[in-house]
């Protein structure tokens, strides 16, 4: 992992980089369909991060607008094999660096209950303790301003 390197994916072949990390960590790992772990953001509509091992695609996330001060961040995925390296930190803080720079100043994420302590870690609170349903995963909403 000495030659991790950050990419901000915004062209196709980019994106296919997240897309891959995707696959193989919630497409396989969970059983998602690929018609529920790809939906209508997906594409142009959103940002990506892609951290790669030596120009191989190891973890991602995303996000996209939702109005003019904040944003969505999803689909954050580390590799089976890659867990426990504070990759999925990485990504995460690229995204908001990202996400600042271009002017934003609050982000939403709706965590998997088990991981609400990993963005708590991040400087994320809860909006409230509603359970909302994404697939199969129990989720909370998350936010931070920043």
């Amino acid at each position: 992992m000495d030659k991790m390197k950050v990419m901000r994916a915004q062209k196709e072949w980019q994106r296919a980089g997240a897309y891959s990390v995707r696959i193989q960590g919630m497409n396989r790992q969970y059983h998602i369909s690929l018609r529920e772990e790809f939906d209508e953001y997906d594409g142009d509509k959103s940002k990506y991060i892609v951290l790669l091992d030596d120009e191989y695609p190891v973890a991602t996330c995303r996000f996209y607008e939702l109005d003019e001060n904040s944003v969505m961040v999803g689909r954050v995925v580390v590799l089976p094999e890659y867990r426990g390296h504070q990759l999925g930190s990485k990504v995460i803080k690229e995204a908001e660096k990202w996400i600042t720079e271009l002017g934003y100043n609050k982000i939403r994420i709706d965590s998997r209950v088990e991981a609400v302590g990993f963005y708590e870690k991040l400087g994320y609170s809860r909006l409230d303790d509603e359970i909302i349903k994404s697939w199969s995963f129990d989720c909370i909403r998350m936010f931070k301003a920043i």
